[in-house]
């Protein structure tokens, strides 16, 4: 009897569509789902006289695929996937190998490695991106885990993966937890460009007065410039263009402000305080959405805690090309804290990252895929150990030349009262980045003076503490300490 060439469990929507992209490109698939109406359903509609096989249990799933078997499991990250995981290691055999391809912590991904190579099997913690429509048609894939396990699945994802000029995008990420941890920093360098993308909507509208049409056009527009022509903006100048069914106003004018997350932007975060890793643009955009959650509490503030009055008296068209200069700006330095990110974990957890390939793996099917994406895989390429992004030629050159109207575009901001939290954080950044010497010499006498934490001194190598005493309040007003 014939055997299929690969597993699925979890026919939610991303389950089903990755199925399909798996059989469409000529891998036979068995799928399974815990709930069997379910995969009844999958069957009847969407799968229909293709090269599924439906199976009812774990057991009858695993007999189903040829050796050494591969099992995808496309459920909530978290519980059920240990869930899952406990009930498939039994059935399988030594060299099996099983992939989780959901939004896993890169934590328990190490974890789950460790537990399945102690049972002989193989585990690839693989990051999937590109939402429903990558699943089916080529997402972009962030396979990590053992070399062996992944040259077994390479034929396949090779093939089901977006496509691209310079190839499929996908590309083995590196031991342990390496996929998930690249996946996660993608999610928070994709928090990052919505919430600038927000930003500039917000400074456009109510700033510059442009209506939906305007913005629609403006939008367009961008996406057809080597800078910002991404999906991301593809799509935002899209939603500008839909009404409201019942209201016959702007869809996107009827829906609430109040944004969800799902936890790997947080990680993202997290991991980043963890590392001393600086990535205020993505720390923004995640205290945004937070922010934005408190909407009642916000209502309320808004009638009683003015702001300045008045509207912006400038040119309006010299405004809108500083806020694209300003996005661009930004957007630079989201991704320059993204890559530094990985570049620290690469080398903390030893995943040896080749980071101008991950670009190129995100040019394509993913959500973040954008035309700029070729000058961060330039940057790399020419010089792997590159600590930022903002010290590449191109990037360097580019922000020098349009730090003017980033500047003018945040500062015409705060005169009006328009928060752009991620805007202003990334200038920060840049700011900061550039600064030989920062205020935070007095931060460490603080701390010294009040816990003895001791400090480092520009003249001379070692620790110091000094026995801070208060000042004599007469001594200053004659101009000496003594």
């Amino acid at each position: 009897m014939t055997k299929q060439s690969f597993g699925l469990i979890g026919l939610a929507v991303m389950g089903e569509n990755l199925a399909l992209n798996i059989e469409r490109n000529g891998f036979p698939i068995a799928v399974y789902n815990r709930t069997s109406e379910k995969t009844d359903e999958f069957m009847k509609k969407r799968a229909g006289g293709k090269q599924v096989k439906p199976t009812y249990s774990l057991e009858e799933l695993v007999d189903s695929l040829e050796r050494p078997r591969k099992v995808m499991i496309m459920v909530k990250a978290g519980g059920p996937v240990d869930a899952v995981i406990n009930q498939l290691k039994p059935l399988l055999e030594p060299g099996d190998i099983i992939i989780d391809g959901g939004n896993s912590l890169f934590n328990d991904t190490d974890r789950r490695t460790v537990e399945l190579e102690a049972a002989g099997l193989q585990f690839i913690g693989m990051g999937v991106s590109g939402g429903e429509e990558g699943a089916l048609h080529g997402p972009s894939l962030m396979p990590g885990g053992q070399k062996s396990a992944y040259q077994s699945i390479e034929p396949i994802v090779n093939k089901i993966a977006a496509q691209v000029s310079d190839g499929p995008c996908v590309t083995y990420i590196g031991p342990k937890s390496a996929g998930h941890y690249v996946k996660m920093v993608h999610n928070g360098i994709e928090y990052g460009d919505m919430q600038l993308i927000a930003e500039a909507y917000d400074l456009l509208k109510n700033v510059a007065g442009l209506d939906r049409k305007d913005l629609h056009e403006t939008f367009k527009e961008w996406n057809t410039t080597e800078e910002l022509e991404s999906f991301l903006i593809e799509i935002t100048a899209d939603i500008f263009t839909k009404l409201d069914d019942t209201t016959g106003q702007p869809l996107v004018e009827v829906i609430l402000d109040a944004a969800g997350q799902k936890g790997t932007g947080r990680w993202t975060v997290m991991t980043s305080l963890e590392m001393g890793v600086p990535i205020p643009t993505i720390v923004a955009a995640v205290n945004a959405r937070v922010m934005s959650s408190l909407k009642n509490e916000r209502v309320a503030a808004s009638k009683s805690l003015p702001g300045p009055e008045g509207k912006y008296s400038g040119d309006i068209k010299s405004f809108v090309n500083d806020v694209r200069d300003a996005l661009y700006c930004s957007k630079i330095c989201s991704y320059a804290q993204g890559m530094a990110l990985l570049q620290k974990a690469s080398k903390e957890f030893g995943y040896e990252l080749h980071l101008g390939e991950i670009a190129r793996i995100w040019k394509g099917g993913c959500i973040i895929r954008a035309g700029f994406l070729n000058k961060i895989q330039t940057a790399f390429g020419q010089n792997p150990e590159l600590p930022n992004l903002l010290l590449s030629d191109y990037f360097r050159e580019t922000i020098l030349a349009k730090q003017a109207a980033w500047r003018n575009v945040i500062a015409t901001a705060a005169k009006l009262g328009v928060a752009c939290p991620a805007f202003s954080a990334s200038l920060d950044y840049f700011d900061s980045y550039r600064s030989a010497r920062l205020p935070q010499n007095l931060t460490q006498a603080q701390r010294d003076y009040f816990g003895a934490h001791t400090y480092e001194r520009v003249d001379q190598p070692g620790s110091f503490h000094t026995e801070w005493t208060p000042v004599d309040q007469a001594s200053l007003s004659l101009g000496t300490t003594d």
